[in-house]
């Protein structure tokens, strides 16, 4: 078998650490080392990409250096999930990596919780740069955790792995001057905000809803952790917790229809700030679609789905909805697009969110304390 000593990987690694640098994606010598020294390829052994029928095919890392050492997501774990696979863990494009490291900005003696230990790779870059002891590393996947841990002891890195839900933190390792979450959740945890230390900051997508949400940077301040989202748009698989699955909902019968008012008919694609928006006012659980011309086979129709079943159904060629159900899932999003508007078209880096010691979520325009400031629904 061929080793990560016999193979030339030095230069592969070289090259993707110098095209983050000049892209300034890296902002410093000390990650740009990383990046050169730590091997992607011991934690990507087998990764799966989806030809055009959507059947994953494998490949091994080994063997293709130059793909895993690129600016690209290599999906590594699959899971069955009702007769079909679909990832369940994956190395991050270490563009997205690097910019996080780069906002996280942990100084030498900081303790670092990271949410979501994959592969291992991001660990073993922070390893790298803050020492084995200041990192800990959870996930609640104990298969994920244990092969991340032989990959960083293969090259020698050795911080404090733990197979446990994520939404607890590690109680008995903190306090922690930065956490960074690898996954996206609906709500800041409270053992979070209780186990980060003064001034320390969190770094995690926040996501309401599917493409809903961002990276939000929360710094410790008193009895609140607050901060702006990134300009830059990123996103992460959902938190995991169990395999539960809910239970299908009857589709609401009939509909009526309506013209629609301005604004895109798929802000999730188009504005997702306006889409983000939208769930000040939306159920948890709305899911979005497409329906099909049965002729072209091309979009005609974009949908959105409620969990009690109520829908709406809006014409991408024309200015109408259809609607049907006791929960109006479509008014929202055109509310959320006059506010948006209103307030002159806000970007991600004009949103920010408090979040207070009892669980409280606050989403804000430009100022916590001014007059665009909204409870999000618990």
């Amino acid at each position: 078998m061929t080793t990560t000593e016999q193979l030339d990987w030095r230069g592969h690694a070289q090259r993707l650490a110098d095209l983050l640098w000049e892209h300034g994606d890296i902002d410093s010598p000390e990650w740009h080392a990383a990046m050169v020294e730590v091997p992607r390829h011991v934690f990507t052994p087998r990764v799966y990409d989806q030809d055009h029928t959507g059947r994953w095919i494998s490949w091994d890392g080994a063997d293709n250096l130059a793909r895993v050492y690129s600016p690209n997501t290599l999906v590594t774990a699959l899971a069955d999930r009702g007769g079909y696979q679909e990832p369940v863990s994956s190395s991050t494009n270490p563009t997205l990596m690097m910019r996080m490291l780069a906002v996280l900005d942990p100084q030498p003696g900081d303790r670092v919780l990271e949410v979501g230990t994959g592969t291992g790779y991001n660990a073993a870059l922070m390893c790298h740069r803050l020492g084995d002891r200041n990192v800990c590393s959870v996930d609640i996947d104990r298969d994920l955790v244990d092969g991340a841990r032989g990959r960083l002891e293969s090259i020698g890195y050795r911080p404090t792995l733990a197979a446990t839900d994520g939404d607890g933190g590690l109680p008995s390792h903190a306090p922690f001057d930065r956490i960074i979450a690898t996954c996206a959740v609906p709500a800041i945890p409270r053992a979070w905000v209780e186990q980060v230390a003064a001034n320390g900051t969190v770094l995690t997508d926040f996501k309401l809803a599917i493409s809903a949400g961002n990276l939000v940077h929360l710094q410790q301040m008193g009895d609140v952790v607050e901060g702006r989202f990134l300009a830059r748009r990123a996103s992460f698989m959902q938190m995991r917790h169990d395999d539960a699955v809910q239970p299908a909902v009857a589709r609401a019968n009939g509909g009526r229809e309506r013209r629609r008012q301005p604004g895109p008919a798929q802000p999730w694609r188009d504005i997702p700030v306006v889409w983000f928006l939208a769930q000040l006012e939306l159920p948890r659980g709305v899911v979005y679609g497409m329906v099909l011309d049965q002729d072209t086979r091309e979009p005609s129709a974009a949908t959105l789905t409620a969990p009690d079943g109520s829908w709406a159904s809006i014409d991408l060629s024309g200015d109408t909805v259809t609607e049907a159900g006791d929960t109006d899932v479509w008014g929202p999003v055109e509310r959320a697009y006059r506010l948006w508007l209103d307030a002159d078209r806000p970007g991600w880096d004009r949103l920010g969110l408090t979040v207070t010691g009892d669980g409280e979520h606050r989403l804000w325009i430009d100022d916590p304390h001014g007059p665009l400031s909204w409870p999000l629904p618990s």
